[in-house]
C-alpha cells in the first residue's frame, strides 16, 4: 500500500479487441499498483482470439476489483463510453490494451488530486513512447498549447463529475474523439487541467491515431478551434490525401 490515504476510489478502464499479444502486460501493470483502492473495468469488443482467456486467468488475483464486459461495440470510443457509464470511482483513468502504467501511477495521481480535489479536474503526466521495444521519447505536452498538440491521453485521470456534467466521447470521430473531448472542455474554461511532472504511462506508437484518417481528424479539430488558418488546413489535408493515395495508408 502506498503512502497516500486510500479513501479515493479510482476506476481504470481498458478497452480491447483481439489484444492477446499485449494485454497481459497491461493487466500486470494494474496488479503491480502501489495504490489498491481501485476497480478495473475491461471492456472487450467480442474478441475472437485469446484476449479473454488471458484476462480471466488474472481475474482472481484482483480479488473482486476486476469486472469484464465483452460485447459488440461501435469502436474504441463507444467502448470507452460504456466503461465510463459503468465506473463508480471519483477519478477515472484509461489505459489501452497495448499500453501500461508505471507501478506508482495511481498513487501519484490520487496524491495530486487530493491537493486540490476540484469537482471538474483533469490530471495528466509524462508518457514514455515506444516504437516496438525501443523507447523513442518521453513527453508531456502542456494543456495551454492544447489547440496545437493533444495532451497525453493514456496518462489522464478525469473526475467522474467531468463526464457527468459535460458529456463523454463524440462517436462521430473515429480516432480523435479524445482530442475533441479535451478541446471542448478546455474551451469551456470550467475544468481544471493539472499537469503532473512524473512518468505515469507507457505508450506503444502506431494505431488509428497515427493513420492519415486520424491525422486529418486532428487537423480538422485544430482548424475548428483556431489552431491554424483555413489555407494551412486545406493544404495539409490535401497532402494527407495524396500521401494516402500513393502509400495506401
Amino acid at each position: 500500500m502506498g503512502s497516500v490515504k486510500e479513501n479515493i476510489l479510482v476506476s481504470i478502464i481498458t478497452v480491447c479487441y483481439n489484444s492477446e499479444k499485449t494485454i497481459e502486460r497491461t493487466v500486470k501493470s494494474m496488479l503491480s499498483q502501489s495504490y489498491s483502492n481501485y476497480e478495473y473495468l475491461i471492456v472487450d469488443g467480442k474478441s475472437t482470439d485469446k484476449t479473454l482467456d488471458i484476462v480471466r486467468q488474472y481475474e482472481p488475483l484482483f480479488q473482486g476489483r476486476m469486472r469484464v464486459i465483452s460485447e459488440a461495440d461501435q469502436g474504441i470510443y463507444d467502448a470507452m463510453n460504456k466503461g465510463i457509464s459503468l465506473a463508480s470511482g471519483e477519478l477515472i483513468g484509461m489505459i489501452n490494451s497495448d499500453d501500461y502504467y508505471e507501478a506508482d501511477a495511481l498513487e501519484i495521481m490520487v496524491g495530486e488530486y487530493l491537493k486540490k480535489r476540484e469537482p471538474h479536474m483533469i490530471l495528466y503526466g509524462f508518457q514514455r513512447n515506444f516504437q516496438g521495444e525501443r523507447e523513442k521519447s518521453t513527453v508531456l505536452f502542456h494543456h495551454d498549447f492544447l489547440v496545437e498538440q493533444m495532451i497525453t491521453h493514456p496518462t489522464c485521470f478525469v473526475t467522474k463529475k467531468v463526464y457527468e456534467d459535460f458529456g463523454k466521447f463524440d462517436l462521430s470521430y473515429r480516432s480523435s474523439a479524445d482530442y475533441e473531448f479535451m478541446l471542448r472542455l478546455y474551451q469551456k474554461q470550467k475544468v481544471v487541467f493539472h499537469p503532473v511532472y512524473k512518468v505515469i504511462a507507457n505508450f506503444q506508437m502506431g494505431g488509428m491515431s497515427s493513420s492519415q484518417v486520424g491525422y486529418r481528424e486532428t487537423l480538422g479539430l485544430q482548424y475548428q478551434y483556431g489552431g491554424m488558418t483555413k489555407g494551412r488546413y486545406l493544404k495539409l489535408k490535401l497532402k494527407s490525401h495524396l500521401y494516402e493515395l500513393l502509400h495506401g495508408r
